[in-house]
């Protein structure tokens, strides 16, 4: 099997990349390696994935029509497209970026689905499109007309590209929404990277909405799992949207302790109200993942927080 995944040296991307390999899978990596966080990190992943043979490193933007012309003559079974601008708070001040990456990115890649025939198109959606929502769980079932964030509103005008492209086209679509993803190699424009790094530094965390914030905490491992799991789905259809979350929301106060307990350090808190284009709750119905791929995170916080700990200590050589 021969896959392109999008966004290789990013976090969920380079884990995905990485699991792909471990099982033999040729993997063609496509990065554009941007400065939207620390670009060593990035280049550490991918030094990671270089050591494969069946690796092939593309530095390229996803929205770089020319990347096509890298393609013709090869077989390609199927396209993970993880690439994307991430942050919705970043969405605020540099919202260009997000139409480029997201919505244009998105043409560009089912383009190349399309020319190159492939079996599925497996790409990233986001919690963030449930926006308003006041139901709990969030279900693919509920109507996500709503974003509060320019980010929430590509990632929902990615489904809806998706949609069209496997109607006309007969391509067959998955977009999966991941729910708060945290774990080793993680983003640090994440909460579980901004807050240990800071308690390490005896800095003040900012803590939104005065703590009354619940997210549904989902560690890369379960993700990943959920993503490979997607890869075996047999029946037929055109295009479906699915939940990755661990369906078990983490009062953030309360995961605030969990990193604190493990590094043995307390935190200096700054309370602050809402942001703008955040949602205070977030709760995953995946009982759609579960009957069409078994999908079933198994990695409690108390679990993963150690983990991440751990390598943030030994990447930074603490």
């Amino acid at each position: 099997m021969k896959i392109i995944v999008t966004g290789a040296a990013g976090f969920i991307g380079f884990h995905t990349s990485l699991s792909l390999l471990k099982r033999q899978i040729t993997v063609y990596g496509i990065d554009d390696l941007n400065s939207y966080y620390d670009v060593s990190l990035k280049k550490s992943r991918l030094a990671i994935l270089k050591k494969f043979k069946d690796f092939f490193f593309i530095k390229k933007k996803i929205e770089d029509k020319s990347l096509a012309s890298l393609f013709k003559r090869k077989k390609v079974d199927v396209i993970i497209n993880l690439a994307a601008q991430a942050g919705v708070r970043h969405s605020l001040k540099n919202p260009y970026v997000y139409i480029d990456s997201n919505v244009l990115g998105q043409v560009n890649m089912l383009e190349l689905a399309k020319q190159l025939k492939v079996q599925k198109f497996i790409y990233a959606s986001s919690s963030s499109v449930y926006g308003g929502n006041k139901e709990m769980p969030f279900s693919v079932k509920q109507r996500v007309d709503n974003p509060i964030s320019l980010y929430a509103a590509t990632k929902k005008s990615t489904e809806l590209i998706a949609e069209c492209y496997s109607h006309l086209f007969k391509i067959q679509c998955v977009g999966l929404r991941f729910f708060t993803v945290y774990g080793p190699w993680g983003r640090p424009d994440m909460a579980t990277f901004i807050f240990t790094k800071n308690i390490l530094e005896n800095k003040a965390i900012q803590i939104f909405n005065y703590g009354k914030m619940k997210r549904d905490f989902t560690y890369i491992d379960d993700i990943v799992q959920g993503v490979l799991g997607v890869l075996k789905i047999k029946k037929k259809f055109c295009h479906k949207i699915y939940n990755l979350g661990n369906s078990h929301p983490e009062v953030l106060l309360e995961f605030i302790e969990v990193i604190e307990k493990n590094l043995n350090l307390k935190a200096k808190k700054t309370l602050l109200p809402i942001q703008p284009g955040d949602v205070s709750e977030t709760y995953a119905d995946i009982s759609e993942s579960k009957k069409d791929f078994n999908f079933s995170p198994k990695t409690k916080v108390s679990t993963g927080i150690p983990k991440f700990i751990n390598w943030y200590k030994d990447y930074y050589k603490l």
